[in-house]
């Protein structure tokens, strides 16, 4: 079994070893457990005491799933050594902005909607993906806009650090 794994994803080749990976992908799933408890509390509104109508134990099995099944295309088909799981930004415009938008917009089933929104912003970005589009625009941009919206995004209007003096 040792060997096939050192063959498959060519370990001696990437100067590493079982054992290290091992160690390393626990200390990944440490890192990031904490979503499985913040995800659900943030989706399901319980972290702000109100009800978005998500189910908690649903958005937990959710993100468990989600998690393991997209860490695992990562590793067994891209062989490549990195974890992933739902981003918590998201989340929190999903419940501050999402559901309370289709709230607004009349929908007394706020939240399916809204995740039917986010379902279809993701098949139409995948469609600008697989076709290049996105590709095409980001290399229209210059080197200098390209790190002016990572630090754009980086920044938000709370934080000291990306402040002008004054």
């Amino acid at each position: 079994m040792k060997a096939y794994l050192e063959q498959y994803f060519r370990l001696a080749e990437n100067r590493t070893t079982v054992r290290t990976e091992v160690i390393a992908g626990l200390t990944t799933f440490l890192t990031m457990a904490y979503i499985i408890f913040v995800q659900p509390a943030v989706l399901s509104g319980a972290m702000f005491g109100m009800k978005t109508g998500m189910d908690f134990g649903a958005v937990t099995t959710a993100t468990c799933l989600a998690a393991a099944l997209a860490s695992a295309i990562m590793a067994l088909y891209a062989r490549y050594p990195i974890a992933q799981a739902p981003g918590m930004g998201e989340n929190f415009f999903f419940v501050f902005s999402a559901i309370p938008a289709a709230a607004a917009a009349g929908f007394t089933n706020s939240w399916q909607v809204a995740l039917g929104v986010v379902f279809v912003s993701g098949v139409l970005f995948l469609g600008l993906s697989l076709f290049r589009v996105r590709e095409t625009l980001i290399d229209a941009l210059s080197p200098s806009m390209k790190n002016g919206i990572a630090v754009g995004i980086g920044c938000s209007s709370r934080s000291s650090a990306c402040r002008t003096p004054g």
